[in-house]
């Protein structure tokens, strides 16, 4: 290859690189606004509840309403968050009308005491807006798969508050073993102006949680750790199983759509009532700022499960990360004071070893960790995270997933999450 031939090439690279950065800011900006719309809609919808509790009685209706309103738009069979990982991976085409149901359904879901997140509806809306701008700016399939992993950085991190996590669960969760290196720079660069969107908005703008005492690194600490590692692992496993269940033992006993929202609606109205308060309603961030506090609430993380599987199993709308991340942070601060290290530190390793469990994504979970919680106690959290996502087997909140390398050996394996 000659002179000229070698600066032709290293142009082409500077103006894909320029191209990238335009997009990607672009995309963090757009994506940024609209999760900020969707965080006031749902704290608008959370408040408007605990405010009126009686609330609740309304959602079998409301979940009927969420089924028609898909129905109408043609998208009763939509998969979620399953089809913006084939998007990524397999050019699956992604329809714009998903981000005005996600963000509508979600925060109606919460409005009327359901239990799911809004991270991964997070996932739908800045997926689905990434597409469709793609497709009309004329970009190709492998571009466009590049955009949607902006899309979903973007939203992810205005939402939530991490953009280094955003950027690189944008990048892992669609192959696990992989990650696609090229949208590193375009990832990143949305997740930092979505969250400079959220902050101009006010989100963000304090730290996250306030965990307290951390173990120190030593060899008692870590064996503790890795105890609460291989547990984390089991919960998550739990999680994913009843996830992946509630959804067919509702159409087996209940073929209908409608008639299976309503009977969901009805028995997570029930389930409120026995409880006696909507602890495990709506997301439970407050609640979790209480058990990283110091409480402990012994049933919390299978009641959390049961509901949650209850809720998206039925047919409502929402996320299933914040869930997950309630059920870590109720088991690690119920398991980990039993092994001798600090309440909070121990919710704090509970909620991300059991995300990294269910999600499959052990780099986002460290840098969750960091993120959340601070750079103390790092190399525990990493271990801890490291035991569950080994320990954790092939299964995963996404069906869609694929698991391309083992997590055994040094070998491709090429399957689906279970």
């Amino acid at each position: 290859m000659d002179i000229s031939e070698r600066i032709r090439g290293h142009m082409g690279e500077g103006l894909t690189f320029l191209k990238w950065v335009l997009y990607s800011c672009a995309m963090g900006a757009l994506v940024g606004l609209v999760a900020v719309a969707f965080h006031y809609g749902i704290g608008w919808a959370t408040q408007l509840r605990e405010q009126n509790p009686r609330i609740c009685v309304l959602l079998p209706a409301v979940g009927v309403g969420i089924v028609l309103m898909y129905r109408i738009c043609g998208m009763e069979k939509d998969r979620g968050t399953n089809l913006v990982l084939m998007a990524v991976r397999e050019a699956e085409p992604l329809k714009l009308r998903t981000a005005p149901l996600i963000f509508l359904s979600t925060i109606l879901t919460h409005l009327a005491g359901g239990s799911a997140g809004r991270e991964g509806a997070a996932l739908q809306l800045g997926g689905s807006m990434a597409a469709f701008i793609g497709k009309k700016i004329g970009l190709d399939a492998k571009d466009g798969r590049m955009m949607v992993m902006c899309g979903m950085a973007g939203a992810f991190s205005a939402l939530f508050g991490t953009p280094l996590t955003a950027a690189v669960f944008a990048m892992e969760v669609v192959s696990v073993g992989i990650m696609y290196y090229a949208a590193i720079v375009p990832c990143l660069v949305s997740a930092s102006v979505g969250l400079l969107v959220a902050q101009g908005f006010g989100l963000h703008l304090e730290g996250g949680y306030q965990v307290g005492e951390c173990a120190v690194l030593a060899p008692d600490s870590m064996l503790r750790v890795a105890v609460l590692g291989i547990l984390c692992a089991l919960v998550s496993i739990l999680f994913c199983r009843v996830m992946h269940a509630a959804p067919k033992l509702y159409a087996r006993f209940f073929p209908g759509t409608l008639l299976r929202v309503t009977v969901g609606g009805l028995l997570v109205l029930v389930l409120t009532v026995l409880v006696g308060d909507q602890t495990y309603n709506g997301a439970g961030e407050a609640v979790m700022h209480r058990m990283i506090g110091g409480e402990t609430i012994p049933e919390a993380f299978l009641l959390k499960i049961l509901f949650t599987a209850l809720t998206l199993g039925a047919g409502f709308r929402g996320g299933e990360i914040v869930p997950v991340l309630f059920t870590g942070c109720a088991f690690g601060t119920l398991a980990g004071p039993m092994l001798g290290l600090p309440h909070g530190f121990s919710g704090a390793l509970g909620m991300a070893a059991v995300f990294c469990g269910a999600t499959n994504c052990p780099m986002s979970s460290i840098l969750l960790s960091y993120e959340l919680f601070g750079g103390e106690g790092l190399p525990l959290y990493a271990l801890c995270v490291g035991v569950s996502y080994m320990l954790s087997g092939y299964y995963g909140l996404y069906g869609e997933q694929k698991i391309v390398y083992s997590k055994f050996k040094t070998e491709w394996i090429d399957r689906k999450a279970d």
